[in-house]
């Protein structure tokens, strides 16, 4: 079958490997399209040590073609949408079934753009900073794809002004679309928010930037973390201002909590299939990219090049099913 490996000159190639079969509790996925996300520049830099060649791609959809030991036999020629530890960037990808959620309803490349992004937003919006009606949210990267989700989820539980950041002006011309009460230059924020509180924070941002969030955090107020953009040197944080202020930062990582408590992901990324298969909420997928351009994908993505969501179509692949 065909599939991209990320080889050991940092490259994305196009080759051929063996199709998989399912081991206990996994799921074979004849992939239609995977989602494009950070995890793949990050993989490509280094900064995750992957044995090299590696078939990346962290998000897919399709179809169960197959099914390992201890997994429901319904499953098959069922339409899914998939998170997975790679693997995602070929025709037959294998999942955990646990992270293998029912798509009925969404078309193959909206739900291969939800990937990790969508449980991700949910989370940081319902479960982390816990958004109530009223709130006033800020959120940096808010032209990405979890910043354009996020935005949405805080609209529908009840945030009455939700202010985002962006790196330029054509990223918040492009980012109005989602609900934004105002955006902002990544470069007018300190001077911009000065006078303004918020109730909640967004931010993957760090460094500089994660020391003026905590100074425009309302009392009470509620500062997210889930990445560092900027540089992945730690700041200082004043435990006691916080606590004065009755403040709280709070951390996510999406990764570690598919391995710790893979249902509690589960949930939330069935929560944000539900509202996207409503109409609620949508994904903005503003690219598709064929197998052979990978390369120049993920660079465009690592170059700050891109808006909203990219997707990897998947060409050919298995439609046979069996069972494992």
């Amino acid at each position: 079958m065909k599939d991209v490996v990320l080889d050991t000159d940092d490259r994305f190639r196009l080759t051929d490997i063996d199709q998989p079969a399912p081991g206990p509790g996994e799921v074979a996925i004849a992939v239609q399209y995977a989602g494009i996300q950070w995890g793949d520049v990050l993989v490509r830099g280094g900064h995750f040590p992957v044995p090299r060649p590696f078939v990346p791609g962290f998000e897919a959809a399709g179809r169960v073609i197959a099914v390992g030991e201890g997994v429901d036999v319904e499953l098959l020629d069922r339409p899914v949408t998939a998170l997975t530890g790679g693997g995602a960037y070929a025709e037959v990808v294998l999942a955990p079934a646990a992270l293998v959620f029912d798509a009925t309803g969404v078309d193959p490349r909206t739900a291969a753009g939800l990937g990790w992004a969508a449980p991700t937003a949910y989370d940081l919006i319902n479960t982390v900073a816990r958004v109530r009606a009223g709130d006033s949210v800020l959120i940096h990267a808010a032209a990405g794809g979890v910043g354009s989700l996020a935005a949405q989820f805080a609209r529908q539980a009840g945030a009455e002004r939700i202010v985002g950041v962006v790196g330029n002006a054509d990223r918040a011309a492009y980012a109005t679309r989602f609900g934004y009460d105002l955006l902002l230059s990544r470069e007018d924020f300190r001077d911009a928010t000065a006078d303004e509180r918020f109730d909640v924070i967004l931010d993957p941002v760090g460094g500089p930037t994660r020391l003026t969030n905590v100074q425009r955090l309302a009392p009470h107020g509620r500062l997210a973390l889930y990445g560092n953009i900027a540089t992945p040197d730690s700041v200082a944080l004043d435990d006691n201002d916080l606590l004065v202020s009755g403040a709280s930062v709070l951390t996510y990582n999406g990764n570690l909590l598919s391995r710790t408590h893979p249902h509690r992901l589960a949930d939330s990324a069935r929560a944000a299939l539900r509202m996207v298969a409503s109409g609620q909420v949508r994904p903005d997928i503003t690219a598709t990219y064929e197998m052979v351009d990978l390369d120049e994908a993920v660079h465009r993505l690592a170059e700050g090049g891109t808006r909203g969501k990219s997707v990897l179509r998947i060409t050919g692949g298995s439609s046979r099913t069996f069972r494992g």
